[in-house]
């Protein structure tokens, strides 16, 4: 990015690049298949990571021997997912490091997650940060989920920036898909659960929130 064109705005996913959630998520997925005789996979957990839910549990639902109502299965995946939180969530790295210096550099921030509103809502509370997030999109704000660049589009206008002047972090196939048709300046940051997926339309892929080059590239545009 070019200093004519800085950082003006940053889009968060929420699911694996603020919390550890598709940890969790995998582990309620595959406590929810093995309900059903069967287990977790690299292909059902690629098929539903970045989607809304009725999209990815449409996905999961494929796989069993008897399909089931989409929603349902979210339900009750919701129970099991709810019943981890306590022991395994954990914020990613570096993430409150990187909403301090956002803070300390003025620029905008926001979140543009697949998830429903109250799930949003329920982890940012628990960490004690939704007040630092005064632009918020969730499944219920668009008409057309991820891959489409509806969301971060909206998020772009919501904060007052064209796409091409906002960051978008995600650490899905998917997620990285939708940023990038909208125009916006997009760094992935897979993890264990994602890293299975094609980053090649990245504009960078990064090891963490704090990467230096995500620091370098908020600090070009405040020099």
């Amino acid at each position: 990015m070019s200093q004519k064109s800085p950082i003006q705005a940053v889009a968060f996913d929420l699911d694996g690049i603020m919390f550890n959630t598709e940890h969790v998520f995998f582990l309620s997925g595959d406590a929810l298949l093995q309900r059903r005789g069967k287990k977790m996979t690299p292909d059902i957990l690629r098929g539903m990571m970045g989607r809304r839910a009725h999209e990815g549990f449409e996905h999961l639902s494929s796989f069993l021997d008897q399909p089931e109502d989409p929603l349902a299965l979210w339900e009750e995946s919701q129970e099991i997912f709810r019943s981890l939180l306590d022991q395994h969530l954990k914020p990613m790295k570096g993430l409150f490091e990187l909403l301090d210096y956002l803070e300390e550099l003025e620029i905008p921030k926001g979140v543009a997650t697949s998830s429903p509103r109250p799930y949003l809502d329920s982890l940012l509370s628990r960490f004690d940060i939704i007040h630092r997030f005064p632009v918020s999109l969730t499944a219920e704000d668009v008409t057309h989920g991820k891959p489409h660049p509806e969301i971060y589009q909206t998020a772009a206008e919501k904060m007052g920036v064209t796409p091409d002047k906002m960051l978008v972090l995600e650490d899905s196939e998917t997620g990285t898909r939708s940023g990038v048709a909208a125009g916006a300046y997009v760094v992935s940051i897979p993890h264990e659960f994602s890293n299975y997926g094609d980053f090649s339309s990245a504009n960078f892929i990064a090891d963490s929130l704090i990467d230096d080059h995500i620091l370098s590239l908020l600090a070009e545009g405040r020099r």
